[in-house]
C-alpha cells in the first residue's frame, strides 16, 4: 500500500497506470484506520471516492487539507479482508494493508470502509473475487515496491479505462449497484504500464499519441490549486 501516490498534484483527480482499468466507482465512502502509528492516518474518518481497478483499490480524499490525499492498495498488499454485517450499524469492509517499499510509510494498518449510499456487500464480493483472480497471476508474498512511474500523465477518454459493461477478463463488476462513472476530468493516466500484475492478462499499454492530442493540456503542477483540465478529444 502507498500513500499520496495515486492522486494528481492538485488533489482533484486520480492517477492510474496505462492499461489499468476502473471496474467500480463509488463517490461516497468513509475510510478509517486502526493500529497505525504514522500521523498520515490520523484525523478520524476520511470521506471521499473509491475505485476498484484491475490492479488495486484507490481512495481519494475530498478534504484537500488532510495529510492523506490518496490511499492505494494493490490487490497483493491486502490481507484478512472481511465483509462485516453487524446487527446494529452499517455493513462495512475491513482488512489489513501492508506497506509497499517506497510507499511513503512503513508497517501495516487495519482499514475500514463504510459505503454511505449502500452497496457494501456488492463491492466486497467484487473485491474478494478480484483478489482471488489476481493471485492466480502472482502468488502473494512480499508487497510489490512502489516506484514513481517515469514520464508524464494525461487525461485519456473513458473508453481507455472503463471496460464496456463492467466485464474485464472474465470479471463481471456489479455495475447495477454502482452505475456511476468518474466525472470527466477526474481520471488521469500515466504513460507507464502497471508495475505489478492484476486480474490480467493485461492488455498492452496505449502509445501516448493514441489517447491524447499532441497539444493536450498537461495536468496542473503541484503548486497550482486549480481545477483539472477537461478531457481532450481522441486523436
Amino acid at each position: 500500500m502507498s500513500v499520496n501516490t495515486a492522486n494528481t498534484p492538485d488533489g482533484c483527480g486520480v492517477l492510474i497506470y496505462n492499461g489499468e482499468m476502473i471496474l467500480l466507482y463509488s463517490k461516497a465512502v468513509q475510510l478509517s484506520f486502526d493500529g497505525a502509528h504514522d500521523a498520515v492516518f490520523s484525523g478520524g474518518k476520511k470521506t471521499g471516492h473509491l475505485y476498484l481497478t484491475s490492479h488495486r483499490i484507490i481512495f481519494t480524499n475530498k478534504e484537500r487539507n488532510d495529510r492523506l490525499q490518496s490511499f492505494s492498495m494493490p490487490l497483493h498488499c491486502m490481507r484478512h479482508v472481511t465483509l462485516e454485517q453487524p446487527i446494529f450499524g452499517a455493513n462495512y469492509l475491513k482488512g489489513v494493508a501492508l506497506a509497499q517499499p517506497g510507499g511513503n510509510w512503513q508497517g501495516e494498518v487495519t482499514w475500514k470502509l463504510v459505503f454511505s449510499h449502500g452497496g457494501c456487500i456488492d463491492f466486497g464480493q467484487a473485491l474478494l473475487k478480484a483478489a482471488e483472480m489476481a493471485q492466480r497471476f502472482r502468488p502473494y508474498n512480499a508487497p510489490p515496491p512502489y516506484a514513481p512511474p517515469p514520464g508524464a500523465f494525461f487525461a485519456p477518454p473513458p473508453a481507455y479505462y472503463m471496460p464496456p459493461g463492467g466485464n474485464y477478463n472474465g470479471f463481471q463488476a456489479p455495475t447495477q449497484a454502482f452505475p456511476d462513472q468518474p466525472p470527466a476530468g477526474e481520471v488521469y493516466m500515466y504513460e507507464s504500464p502497471p508495475p505489478y500484475s492484476g486480474i490480467g492478462p493485461d492488455h498492452a499499454p496505449y502509445p501516448a499519441g493514441d489517447y491524447r492530442q499532441a497539444n493536450a493540456p498537461a495536468p496542473p503542477a503541484y503548486n497550482d490549486a486549480v481545477q483539472a483540465p477537461p478531457l481532450p478529444t481522441k486523436a
